[in-house]
């Protein structure tokens, strides 16, 4: 199969995704910012007893309120029965409180007294038993890489909320910040989860030279389509959050950076040691032979990955198809001209686009890097017996 077929697998998740996506207008902006609670403290309970329950209006949908009695399960109050009211909309059953759930508590307390909301059920325990699962799943079958993945992951998560957040909520410029953030990730969560080898170096120098190809894609497609970043409901609601300067256009070109290292990773890894192994498998192969054999394990590897990066964008976004049949009523185009589905596409494409692009720079440095290593016996070979062909 060509290079070219992912490609136009990639095109093709970002149109289909574009289709049933409903079209926001570019320059939409809500007259004010949404009106959140703004509680002194949160708590933890469990529901003792639900009293009673009223239908309500909001939003233009059709709501529910229930009073229900919690018992406060931390800090100063424990052990304390308190009213609380909890709003929700839908009539599935499933949404509403029940004796024993475990809840959060929003308190706010002025000169009239205390009030108590349930704002949501209490999750934790439930994700911290799949995060353990993972974890454990991780160490188990890949051992010591498994758990140098699992560090590597958490000095990923350190260096977006410790520094690429922070740096860009005080006025930085996202982009050249995401830049940073992203080397910082790739110089130090690849080694730790592969091992410092030479096959390792070179996943890490062609994941730096892709990630560069990225930036110029993205600053390229972005400048071209005439993107603004305010294409999200998201970005349009940060233009109220009291930040100042912030470059929502270049927190897109961010994001799509950050979003195309998290499948790169995979790739030059994987590339890089397949031509490793061809090498080890006959150290008689030339840097064309090794480049032409590696590509043709890289193809087969994208093609599948496009496919899984489309099946789950799609699965995350299944709510917004079923809405888009139901209530968008543009045409096809005006769909996909939309900042909002431009936007992903652009995303979609230069992830895409970098993806290809890196097989064929980690292929050809990887064989010509191994072609020069002084040949070893494949794995399981006496000493000095080496294949010759």
């Amino acid at each position: 199969m060509r290079l070219r077929s992912p490609g136009l697998l990639a095109i093709a998740a970002a149109v289909l995704a574009a289709l049933f996506v409903p079209a926001v207008p570019s320059q939409a902006a809500p007259e004010s910012p949404p009106q959140l609670l703004e509680p002194d403290r949160f708590l933890l309970g469990r529901i003792v007893e639900v009293i009673g329950e009223r239908d309500a209006e909001g939003l233009g949908e059709q709501q529910f309120v229930q009073k229900v009695l919690v018992r406060v399960a931390g800090t100063s109050d424990l052990g304390q029965d308190v009213q609380a009211e909890f709003t929700d909309m839908g009539a599935e059953t499933d949404r509403r409180l029940a004796e024993g759930d475990r809840v959060v508590i929003a308190v706010s307390e002025d000169p009239g007294g205390t009030t108590y909301y349930v704002i949501d059920r209490y999750r934790l325990p439930a994700l911290g038993f799949a995060v353990g699962l993972f974890f454990a799943l991780a160490i188990l079958f890949s051992r010591r890489r498994g758990l140098g993945s699992i560090i590597g992951l958490g000095i990923t998560a350190l260096v977006l909320a410790k520094f690429v957040v922070p740096a860009i909520v005080a006025g930085s410029n996202p982009l050249g910040v995401s830049l940073v953030g992203a080397l910082v990730i790739v110089l130090t969560s690849i080694y730790l989860a592969h091992g410092f080898s030479v096959r390792t170096s070179v996943a890490v120098v062609s994941t730096i030279v892709t990630l560069v190809i990225a930036w110029a894609l993205a600053i390229t497609f972005v400048s071209l389509a005439r993107l603004t970043g305010m294409g999200s409901e998201e970005s349009v609601y940060l233009q109220f959050a009291p930040l100042e300067q912030l470059n929502l256009k270049g927190l897109l070109l961010g994001g799509i950076i950050l979003g195309a290292l998290g499948v790169l990773d995979d790739i030059t890894t994987s590339q890089a040691a397949a031509v490793d192994e061809l090498r080890r498998a006959n150290p008689a192969f030339p840097v064309r032979e090794l480049y032409r054999r590696g590509l043709s394990i890289g193809t087969e590897h994208i093609t599948s990955l496009v496919n899984t990066l489309f099946l789950a964008y799609a699965g995350a976004s299944l709510p917004l198809f079923i809405l888009f049949t139901i209530y968008n009523d543009a045409p096809a185009w005006v769909t996909l001209n939309s900042e909002f589905v431009a936007e992903e596409l652009v995303r979609t494409l230069v992830g895409s686009v970098a993806l290809i692009l890196a097989v064929p720079i980690t292929t050809l440095s990887a064989a010509a890097v191994f072609s020069r290593r002084p040949a070893t016996a494949p794995e399981g070979a006496g000493p000095g017996h080496v294949h010759r062909h």
